[in-house]
C-alpha cells in the first residue's frame, strides 16, 4: 500500500519540527526584530500572538480541506504557505508587515499538524502507527525547548533574518520529499463545507486560544483578556448548538462518543495543560530565580528534550508489552510527579540534578504523548480520520494556551501574595504543584478505558489482554473491521 511506509512519519516528523520550532524561536528575538522594524518591543508581542490567532482560526477547517483537496496536495501546499510566511517575515520592514506575515504563517501552520497526522493514519498500517506516532510526537516536545537558545544564538551570531530564512532549505526539501514519496491517498467522502460552522469555531477556538495565551503575560488589560475568552467560549457555545442541526459539521463532537478518541481527547487535554506550561515556566524561572543567561537556561531545558529522544526506541515495545491503558496511567502519574520535582529546584543545587530530573521527565512525557496521539485513532473509520485529527488538534492548541494561562496566574498569585515584584525561584512552586496536580488528574479518564483499548495497534495478542480484569473483546473485533476497510 505505501511504498516507503519509514520515511513517512519522518517527512511530516520534519515538517512538524519546522513549525513547532518557529512558534517559539521569535521568543529571544523580540528585541533585535523591534529595533530593526523601529517597532515597539511590546507591540511586537502582540504582533507573534498573530500566528496563534490565525494557527486556532484555520485549524478546524482542515479537515474538509485535507478532504476535499487530497491530505498530501494540502500538507504540501502547507508548507509552501508556511515558507511563503517565513520569507514575509524575514523582509518585513515594518510592524503591520510583519504581522500580515505571521498571519500567513500560521495558516500554514495550521494545516501543517492535523493534516500530517491525516497523511499518517491514511498511508501507516495500524500495527505500525505507535512507532510512527514516535517520530512525529518529539518534534512538538523539541520545537518549544531547543527555539529560544537557537534563537538567541542566531540572533547574536548572525542576524534575526536567518530566523525565518533558515525554513526554506527545510521547506523546499520538505515539498519534494512529500510529492515523491507520499502516495495520493484520495478521500471516498465529500462532504459538504460548513461556512456557518467555520465562522463560529473559528471564533470560538481563537477567542478562547488567544486569551487563555495572553491571560496573565501582562499584554492586553484584563478587560479584554476576559472579553476574549467569555467570546470565544459564547462562540463555542454557539458553534455546539449549531453543529447537531447539519449534517457534516467542521469539528464534529459526536466522535467524542468513541471511548479511545474521548480518553485521547479530553484526558489529553488536561496532561497537556500541565505540560504546556513548561515550555513558559521552566526558562522564566532559571532566567529570573537563577540569573542564567537565555542561552544557558536553554541548555538546561533541551535535557528535557533529550529525554523526548531516548523514548522513541521504546516507545512500541512498552505499549505492545503493557497495553495502551496501563501505560497511560502509570505514565500519566510519573510525569506529574516528575513535574512536580522542578518545584523543589533551587539556586545553588547541582546542575547535573536539575539536568538528571529533566531528561527522565521528558522521557516519560515524550512516551504518554506518543500513546495519547496513538490511541485516539484506534476506533475511528476511515471516512471519520480527517475529522478526528481536526478535533484532536483543535484539543491540543487550547490545552497548550490553557497551561500558559494557568502557570502565569498562579506565578503572579505567589508575586502578590509576597507583595513583591521580583521572581525568585520559590516563587514557581505553586505553579509547578498546580499544573502537575492538572496532570496526575489526567489518569481518571485513561482508567475508565477498557483493559483491551487500540490492543491492534500495539500489537498485543487477545490471551495478553485476556489474562487482565474488565476485558472488552468487541472493539478488536470492530478496530479489524475498521483496518480491513483502510488497508
Amino acid at each position: 500500500m505505501q511504498h516507503h511506509p519509514r520515511l513517512v512519519p519522518l517527512i511530516v516528523a520534519c515538517a512538524l519540527f519546522m513549525e513547532n520550532l518557529d512558534s517559539t524561536v521569535i521568543a529571544t528575538s523580540l528585541p533585535a526584530i523591534a529595533a530593526d522594524i523601529d517597532a515597539n518591543p511590546l507591540a511586537l508581542k502582540l504582533a507573534v500572538t498573530s500566528y496563534l490567532l490565525s494557527l486556532a482560526v484555520f485549524i478546524p477547517a482542515s479537515g474538509w480541506t485535507a478532504d476535499r483537496f487530497g491530505a498530501r496536495r494540502v500538507f504540501a501546499a502547507a508548507i509552501f504557505v508556511f515558507m511563503l510566511g517565513s520569507i514575509g517575515c524575514a523582509f518585513a520592514n515594518s510592524l503591520e508587515g510583519f504581522v500580515v506575515a505571521r498571519i500567513v504563517q500560521g495558516m500554514g501552520g495550521a494545516m501543517m499538524t492535523p493534516v500530517g497526522r491525516l497523511v499518517l493514519v491514511r498511508t501507516i498500517e495500524k500495527r505500525e502507527l505507535v512507532s510512527a506516532m514516535a517520530w512525529v510526537t518529539i518534534p512538538a516536545l523539541i520545537g518549544p525547548v531547543v527555539g529560544p537558545p537557537v534563537g538567541g544564538f542566531i540572533t547574536t551570531y548572525a542576524s534575526w533574518h536567518w530566523i525565518f530564512l533558515i525554513n526554506i532549505p527545510i521547506g523546499i526539501i520538505g515539498i519534494v520529499l512529500v510529492l515523491i514519496y507520499i502516495d495520493p491517498v484520495p478521500a471516498e467522502h465529500q462532504e459538504p463545507f460548513d461556512a456557518t460552522g467555520m465562522l463560529l469555531a473559528g471564533a470560538g477556538v481563537a477567542g478562547l486560544a488567544f486569551g487563555l495565551s495572553v491571560a496573565g503575560l501582562d499584554i492586553l488589560p484584563w478587560q479584554i483578556v476576559v472579553a476574549l475568552v467569555v467570546g470565544g467560549a459564547m462562540a463555542m457555545t454557539a458553534y455546539l448548538v449549531h453543529a447537531k442541526k447539519v449534517p457534516a459539521p467542521i469539528l464534529d463532537f459526536s466522535l467524542l462518543s468513541y471511548a479511545t478518541f474521548r480518553a485521547s481527547v479530553v484526558g489529553g487535554f488536561m496532561f497537556r495543560l500541565g505540560i504546556g506550561a513548561l515550555p513558559f515556566l521552566l526558562p522564566l524561572m532559571l532566567q529570573t530565580g537563577f540569573n542564567m543567561s537565555p542561552f544557558q537556561s536553554g541548555l538546561v531545558t533541551f535535557a528535557g528534550a533529550l529525554g523526548a529522544i531516548g523514548m522513541k526506541t521504546v516507545a512500541a515495545r512498552t505499549i505492545k508489552r503493557f497495553g495502551f491503558r496501563r501505560v497511560l496511567i502509570v505514565n500519566a502519574l510519573l510525569s506529574a510527579v516528575l513535574i512536580a520535582a522542578i518545584a523543589i529546584f533551587r539556586p545553588g543545587m547541582p546542575v547535573s540534578v536539575l539536568i538528571l530530573i529533566l531528561l527522565v521527565g521528558g522521557f516519560f512525557r515524550a512516551l504518554e504523548f506518543t500513546a495519547v496521539n496513538t490511541i485516539a485513532y484506534a476506533e475511528i473509520e476511515e471516512r471519520r480520520m480527517s475529522r478526528a485529527t481536526a478535533l484532536a488538534s483543535v484539543g491540543q492548541q487550547l490545552s497548550i494556551s490553557a497551561g500558559v494561562a494557568v502557570g502565569a496566574l498562579m506565578v503572579d498569585m505567589s508575586l502578590t501574595f509576597r507583595g513583591a515584584d521580583t521572581f525568585t525561584a520559590a516563587d514557581f512552586t505553586p505553579a509547578f504543584l498546580v499544573v502537575a496536580a492538572i496532570s496526575a488528574a489526567s489518569a481518571l479518564w485513561f482508567w475508565r478505558l477498557p483493559a483491551d483499548a487500540g490492543a491492534e495497534m500495539s500489537g498485543r495478542a487477545p490471551e495478553q489482554v485476556e489474562a487482565e480484569p474488565g476485558t472488552r473483546a468487541e472493539p478488536i473485533a470492530a478496530a479489524e473491521t475498521s483496518d480491513r476497510r483502510m488497508g
